[in-house]
């Protein structure tokens, strides 16, 4: 019997292509309910201060609205993320501009809106503090309780704690002791000490569908709420089941969330739905309605999470031949006002500090503080690509220092298959850096073009430059964090009938937003099974139904639940050779004629499994040390630039990506995720910048928050390398959150070979160019040596270098 052909490596058409495309797909928005009413957020106008009185005009008859206060929360007034700090609603005192403070519901929007513009608040501000620096001076002196929020027995007796920060890490190389001492030896012998500071900066996530729900409330006979139902646009339903739990007092079978078609998320849908959920379901609750709530552009922009700010310092010791001896890293994360995902984003942070190098002696130490800021939460790359900046500039800084050029540098500092990193964890699959650095190098004309564009920006007012990032991205929930989770899927055989032939349904909570991961996961069940594409389908993300499969977050469902998805299909299949006959070998016919006969014994056919590892995983949480991940993806890329010295503009001109994600399920799927992910990372670099004023985000609408558009970016080569990993079904890793990584540090340091003046801080504007260039005292070219004189045959005294 011939093999049916491979599904791993094909590419069919997603599978919700076709009505998004003929404009039958429906987004929250296009959703009404009868006797639906619409929902607003009344906000704070302050960054930090206690609530003085709030007024409602005379001149509306508010008896026709629905009004939610923190009274009225039949459960405790939080949001729960990760701890119980965030407030569903400001009760007396907000920390942030933006907050939330009332809810209001009307069934007409034009009415919603006057109401909402009737409500005075008035305030007994307090001063803030609204970046890192200033919250660690507010440490320093001993004022450091002027930005925590006030507890209240509702919300709980969480406060920032000490120093204002919301979690920190230290993670070393071996044993504590034993790395310090050998930390002190490597820089007392070290020919070369290099210190660097680099920073980022927030970034909005800036989905195409802004954030939306409706809510039902449903009573019992005798007025007491009985169940919920929110349904809305997001990637982690059962989060928003765990708030709903929480603010109403309910158990998780009362609370249904239901994800309808999502535009786009990047992570800003993960942690924030749970916020504009409970706001709906409180409304509904109070009015006796369904109730929506969808937010304009603006208010999406300023009231939501955005990527956390960072600063990253380097402390790195070398010998005469450029081999790392060992490194201090300390990286800061600006949290915003509560915790919501800090801790998880800033652990991401901590274990991609180090990069792709071997380390005989590391420590990093990892903060996320308090500022009164709306909240930083979740965004595609989740900590990782603040980090590998730092390491990323700073290796190129190094280079410099030492004498190398940024590519023998790293090939003689790369990890390699066998080798341990620095949690410990052996690196049991084989890659091989140096092999791919000299593959998309030679894709790039690298070497060509160091040389041509040297010698043309003699003359040239346009400088052009090329650089490259070396990177890794750990797929999948930190250390022992999927053993946690215990994801579950099911896979259930639908009978035939008489409109529609039997089929095989996948269920998983896993959510589709624009990434594939209904064509993805369906590929793998049919590949799996023998059976066609179109023979199976996912069933609606409906935690009614649904197992919960864990968030669709950290580059883990093609490797994490596609697995799971693989196993329940051969669990399906050793089902049916029990029970049906099913010879070993089978196509569909073969299939779908053994549940046949299965159904003509039995009622329904399913079957489901759970997490596993694949491989022994040890995580210890006290010591951070272990297997950090399942598996590493592990990816160069190589930006060209071009400086106008008459306008200050940097642009990205060409772009190679070349990845090693395991096998590639679906290569017009994964090339569209290195593309959108390289738009997105090279707005990060050189485009988007979020304008703050006493905490407020100021530029939060697309006509200011500038954005690259197709027509800014440059031509993007995508490449991929294919070494199969036993993680992942079919032998496939994480791709999701990688190509945010590299695209940062390329550019900056293709922008140094273009002009020789380094730049440590993005996203880098035209008036920083310009500024720096002022700064150095030469416009229009230039180049500028070292920060620091060094004495590169020094070895008994090692030179401090400081950016």
């Amino acid at each position: 019997m011939p093999e049916p052909p491979s599904l791993i490596g094909a590419s069919p058409l997603r599978k919700e292509g076709r009505a998004k495309v003929l404009g039958a797909a429906r987004y929250i928005d296009d959703i009404e309910l009868p006797g639906m009413w619409h929902g607003a957020t009344v906000r704070s106008t302050i960054a930090r201060g206690r609530i003085r009185s709030i007024t409602f005009s005379d001149e509306i008859d508010w008896s026709e609205y629905a009004i939610v206060r923190p009274s009225d929360i039949p459960g405790e007034n939080v949001i729960v993320h990760l701890i119980k700090d965030h407030p569903c609603l400001a009760d007396g005192f907000v920390n942030h501009p933006e907050e939330p403070i009332l809810l209001i519901a009307h069934p007409s929007k034009a009415a919603l809106l006057r109401a909402k513009a009737a409500i005075r608040i008035e305030y007994d501000p307090l001063p803030g503090v609204f970046t890192i620096e200033e919250s660690e001076a507010a440490v320093e002196s001993g004022d450091a309780e002027r930005i925590m929020w006030e507890p209240n027995e509702a919300a709980g007796s969480a406060t920032f704690g000490s120093a204002n920060c919301f979690r920190q890490y230290q993670l070393y190389s071996g044993e504590a002791k034993e790395t310090e001492a050998g930390l002190a030896k490597a820089f007392e012998e070290a020919a070369f000490i290099v210190e660097g500071e680099y920073s980022t900066g927030a970034q909005e996530q800036l989905y195409i569908e802004n954030n939306g729900v409706i809510a039902e409330c449903f009573r019992d006979e005798h007025g007491n709420i009985e169940s919920l139902c929110v349904q809305g646009s997001m990637q982690c339903p059962y989060y928003l089941v765990h708030a709903l739990t929480v603010v109403f007092n309910l158990p998780e079978d009362k609370c249904r969330v239901i994800q309808v078609e999502t535009g786009g998320a990047f992570g800003g849908k993960e942690d924030f739905p749970s916020v504009i959920g409970s706001h709906a379901a409180l409304l509904a609750m109070k009015c006796g309605h369904p109730v929506k709530i969808v937010y304009d552009r603006a208010e999406d922009m300023a009231g939501t999470t955005k990527r956390h700010p960072s600063r990253t310092r380097h402390r790195t010791a070398l010998s005469k031949d450029g081999m790392l001896l060992g490194a201090e890293i300390e990286v800061a994360l600006d949290g915003g006002a509560y915790t919501t995902l800090s801790p998880t984003v800033l652990s991401r942070a901590t274990l991609h500090a180090p990069g792709p190098y071997r380390w005989p002696f590391l420590r990093v130490r990892s903060k996320a503080m308090a500022t009164n800021i709306p909240p930083h939460g979740a965004f595609r790359g989740f900590g990782a690509p603040q980090a590998l900046f730092g390491i990323e500039r700073h290796m190129d800084r190094v280079a410099k220092v030492v004498g190398l050029t940024p590519e023998e540098l790293r090939r003689r500092n790369f990890l390699r298959t066998g080798d341990v990193t620095v949690t410990g964890q052996k690196l049991h699959e084989a890659f091989d850096m140096n092999a791919m650095l000299t593959r998309v190098l030679k894709e790039h004309g690298y070497h060509e073009k160091l040389a041509r564009f040297a010698e043309e920006n003699k003359t040239s007012p346009i400088k052009r430059g090329v650089g490259f990032a070396a990177f890794l991205h750990g797929a999948g929930f930190t250390g022992s964090g999927e053993r946690r989770l215990n994801s579950e899927v099911v896979l259930r055989v639908d009978k035939a009938t008489a409109g529609q032939p039997a089929r095989v349904c996948v269920l998983v909570s896993s959510t589709e937003f624009g990434q594939g991961t209904n064509t993805i996961l369906s590929q793998v069940a049919a590949h799996t099974l023998g059976i066609a594409y179109d023979d199976v389908y996912l069933a609606k993300i409906d935690t009614a139904v649904v197992p919960n499969s864990g968030p669709t977050v950290a580059s883990r469902t093609a490797m994490i639940v596609g697995k799971l998805v693989e196993r329940a299909s051969l669990k399906l299949l050793e089902t049916l050779r029990t029970y049906s006959a099913l010879p070993e070998t089978c196509d569909r016919d073969t299939f779908f004629a053994a549940t046949e006969r299965y159904f003509a014994e039995h009622e329904t056919l399913r079957t489901s499994v759970r997490y596993e590892p694949q491989a022994p995983v040890f995580w210890d949480d006290q010591l951070y040390r272990g297997e950090a991940y399942p598996g590493f993806a592990w990816a160069i890329y190589v930006a060209e630039v071009a400086v106008d010295m008459n306008t200050y503009q940097a642009t990205c001109t060409r772009f190679d990506a070349l990845q090693e994600v395991g096998r590639v399920l679906h290569p017009v799927l994964a090339k569209g995720q290195i593309e959108g992910g390289v738009a997105q990372g090279i707005g990060y670099a050189i485009y988007e910048r979020c304008e703050w004023k006493e905490g407020r985000m100021m530029n939060n609408q697309m006509t200011n928050y500038i954005m690259p558009t197709s027509a800014d970016l440059p031509e993007i080569h995508v490449h991929f390398e294919e070494v199969p990993s036993v993680h992942g079904p079919g032998g496939a890793k994480g791709i999701g959150e990688l190509p945010m990584d590299g695209p940062g540090p390329a550019i900056l340091n293709a922008i140094e070979n273009a002009t020789g003046v380094s730049f440590h801080s993005i996203p880098l504007l035209p008036e920083d160019i310009f500024e720096r260039f002022t700064s150095l005292g030469h416009l229009h070219g230039g180049s500028e040596d070292i920060d620091a004189t060094v004495d590169r045959d020094t070895e008994v005294e090692a030179p401090e270098v400081t950016v």
